[in-house]
C-alpha cells in the first residue's frame, strides 16, 4: 500500500484548497507591495520591491507546478513535503527581501507548520518546523556575520542588532515553531479522535437504523405513522402491497383523505401535554384503486419520542379478508353439518310415512267411484306429497351432496335439455324469449350429470320465476380460464324484477327466499354443489333491470395439495 492511501478520502480537495489559499495570500501581498511602490512610502522604503515581486512571481509559478505535480504524482505525502519545504524557502526569501532580521514576514512560517501538521501529522509538522528553524536561523546568522546583506535602499548599520538580540530572536522563533507544531498536532489528534468517535457513532446509528428499517420492511403487517397534524410520514412495504398505494402517493397527505374509514385520531391531551396512553383496535373496509374491497383489521397507538412526549400516531394493520372468509366458511360448514345430521333423521322419519300415504291413496283411488271431488282431493294430496319429497331431496343435496358417478359431460346438451324441460313447469310463461349462445369451444367438463343439471335447473328456474310477465332470457357458455385453470363459464341473464343490493349477500343462505312459495334452498344447493367442484358463482343484479348469474366450472377437480387430478 502506498503512503498516499493513508490520507482521508477528502485529502486531495483539501490540498487544492491549500494551493488556492496560498495564491490568495500571495496576491494580497502583491497588492500591498504594489501600493507601497506606487505611493513611495518613506516608512517602507527598506522593502526591495524588485526581489519581493520576483518572490511572489516564483510563488505563482510553483503553484502551477504543484497543480501539475498533484495530477501526475499521486503520492500525496511526497507532494505535501515538497510544497512545505518550498514554502519555507519562499518565506525565507520574502524575509530577505523585506528587511532581513527586522522583517515581519517571518510570521508566515507558523502557517506552513500548521498546514503541515494537518496533512502530515505530528512527525511531519516537527520536520517542517525543524526546516523552518534551520532556514531562519541560518539566514539570520549569515546576515549577522556579514556573509549576506539585507536589501536596503539606505544602509542602517548603526542600528544593526547585537549578538544577544540575534540569538534570542533565533531561539524565540525556533521554540515558537516547535510549540506551534506540538499544539497543532494535539488539536489535530483530538479532532481525529472526535471524528473517529463520531464516525463510529454514525456507523452504529446507521446500522441500527438499517436494522429497524429492515425489520419494518420485512414484516407482512402494514405499518404507517402520522404526525400530530394527521399527515402520513412513513408507509412500509407491506402497507403498500396491501393497499396498492405507494409511499410517494400518500406521503404528507392527511390520513382521513387516504383512509376515510379508519378511526379518527385521538385529540385529547392531559395537562402535561402528553397524549392519553390508549390503543384503539378496529376493523374496517378499504376499497383499492382496482375496485377490490378489503377487510382491514388493526390498531391505533400513540407514537412517542425518547422523552415520552407524543409526536404522532402509529397504525398497524393487516388484510383480514381471507381470515373473515375462512371464518364465514367455517361457520357455514358448522351450520351445514348440523343441518346434515338433522336431515338424515328427518328424511328417514318423513319418507316412510310419505310412502305409506302415497300407496294408500293410490289404492283408495282404484276402489272409489269416479267422484270428481274425491279425484281432485286425491290429486292435491299427491302433489303435496311430491312437493314434500322434492323439498327433502333439495334439503339432502344442500346438507350432504353425494359425489355420485363423474363422467365427461357436454354442457351444450345439458343446457338445451334443461331449457326444453323448463317449458313444461308451471312457472314458465310463453312470452319468455330465449337467446342461446353456445361457443364452438370444447364445453365438456368432468362432473356428475345429475348435480350439473341441478345447478343449471335451479339458476335458470330462478331467472324464469323472476319474469312472471315474460321477458328475455339469455344463456351463454364459453371456455374460460381462471386462477390458472381451464374451465367453462355459463352466463345466465334475465330481464326480470332484479334483486335489491342489500339482499344479495343473503341469497345463498339456506331457507332465505323472496317468493311466497319458495323454500330458499335452490341457490343454497347450487352453492353447495359448486363448492364440491371448486367452482364459482357470481350474481349481479339491479332492481327493475334484471339479474346476471355467472357460473364457472373447472374442467378437472384438483385436491387441496394439487398433486393429482380427481377423476
Amino acid at each position: 500500500m502506498t503512503e498516499y492511501r493513508l490520507f482521508p478520502e477528502n485529502a486531495t480537495p483539501r490540498l487544492r484548497w491549500l494551493m488556492l489559499s496560498r495564491v490568495a495570500i500571495v496576491t494580497f501581498l502583491l497588492g500591498i507591495a504594489t501600493f507601497v511602490e506606487v505611493k513611495g512610502m518613506q516608512t517602507l522604503s527598506a522593502i526591495s520591491a524588485s526581489i519581493l515581486f520576483k518572490t511572489i512571481l516564483l510563488t505563482y509559478i510553483l503553484s502551477i507546478v504543484y497543480l501539475f505535480l498533484l495530477k501526475y504524482v499521486r503520492n500525496l505525502l511526497f507532494n505535501i513535503y515538497i510544497q512545505s519545504l518550498c514554502d519555507v524557502i519562499l518565506i525565507t526569501g520574502m524575509v530577505y527581501a523585506t528587511g532581513g532580521i527586522h522583517s515581519l514576514y517571518s510570521v508566515f512560517y507558523p502557517l506552513v507548520i500548521i498546514y503541515s501538521v494537518l496533512f502530515l501529522g505530528r512527525r511531519g509538522g516537527l520536520i517542517v518546523a525543524s526546516a523552518a528553524g534551520i532556514f531562519y536561523g541560518l539566514f539570520v546568522d549569515l546576515e549577522f556575520y556579514g556573509v549576506i546583506y539585507p536589501v536596503f535602499s539606505t544602509p542602517f548599520q548603526d542600528d544593526f542588532p547585537n549578538a544577544a538580540y540575534v540569538f534570542m530572536r533565533i531561539i524565540t522563533h525556533i521554540l515558537s515553531f516547535y510549540f506551534i507544531a506540538f499544539l497543532t498536532s494535539f488539536v489535530v489528534e483530538q479532532e481525529k479522535k472526535t471524528r473517529t468517535l463520531l464516525a463510529e457513532k454514525q456507523s452504529a446509528f446507521a446500522q441500527l437504523d438499517l436494522l429497524y428499517r429492515s425489520i419494518i420492511e420485512s414484516v407482512d403487517t402494514g405499518i404507517l405513522t402520522v404526525n400530530l397534524g394527521g399527515q402520513i410520514k412513513s408507509f412500509n412495504r407491506a402497507a403498500a402491497e396491501i393497499t396498492g398505494l405507494s409511499f410517494r402517493e400518500v406521503k404528507n397527505r392527511i390520513i382521513s383523505e387516504v383512509f376515510p374509514d379508519f378511526p379518527p385520531l385521538p385529540k385529547e391531551k392531559n395537562p402535561d401535554g402528553y397524549r392519553q396512553a390508549a390503543r384503539t383496535r378496529f376493523e374496517t373496509t378499504f376499497h383499492t384503486g382496482d375496485g377490490r374491497s378489503l377487510s382491514l383489521g388493526g390498531s391505533l397507538s400513540p407514537l412517542r419520542d425518547p422523552q415520552g412526549l407524543t409526536i404522532g400516531n402509529i397504525i398497524v394493520f393487516q388484510d383480514v379478508t381471507e381470515i373473515n372468509e375462512m371464518r364465514e366458511s367455517l361457520e357455514k360448514s358448522r351450520r351445514l353439518a348440523f343441518i346434515g345430521e338433522m336431515a338424515a333423521g328427518m328424511a328417514h322419519e318423513i319418507r316412510n310415512p310419505l310412502a305409506s300415504m302415497s300407496g294408500s291413496i293410490q289404492m283408495l283411488s282404484r276402489d272409489l267411484s269416479h267422484n270428481e271431488t274425491h279425484e281432485k282431493l286425491m290429486q292435491i294430496i299427491l302433489r303435496g306429497k311430491d312437493q314434500l319429497e322434492s323439498f327433502l331431496k333439495d334439503f339432502l343435496r344442500m346438507a350432504r351432496p353425494a359425489p355420485g358417478v363423474r363422467e365427461e359431460v357436454d354442457l351444450r346438451d345439458m343446457i338445451r335439455d334443461v331449457l326444453d324441460s323448463l317449458r313444461f313447469v308451471p312457472d314458465w310463461h310463453e312470452p319468455v324469449q330465449i337467446d342461446l349462445h353456445l361457443k364452438d369451444d370444447p364445453l365438456s367438463i368432468h362432473m356428475n350429470r345429475t348435480e350439473g343439471r341441478q345447478v343449471l335447473w335451479n339458476v335458470i328456474l330462478n331467472a324464469v320465476q323472476a319474469m312472471p310477465e315474460g321477458g328475455a332470457l339469455t344463456v351463454e357458455a364459453r371456455g374460460c380460464r381462471k386462477d390458472e385453470r381451464d374451465g367453462v363459464e355459463i352466463r345466465i341473464h334475465d330481464t326480470g324484477c332484479g334483486i335489491e343490493k342489500s339482499r344479495l349477500p343473503k341469497i345463498f343462505e339456506p331457507f332465505y327466499t323472496t317468493r311466497d312459495m319458495g323454500t330458499g334452498l335452490g341457490l343454497a344447493v347450487v352453492s353447495r354443489i359448486l363448492e364440491g367442484y371448486q367452482g364459482k358463482i357470481d350474481i349481479q343484479s339491479e332492481p327493475g333491470k334484471g339479474t346476471t348469474c355467472t357460473i364457472w366450472f373447472p374442467r378437472r377437480i384438483f385436491p387441496v395439495d394439487g398433486n393429482q387430478t380427481i377423476s
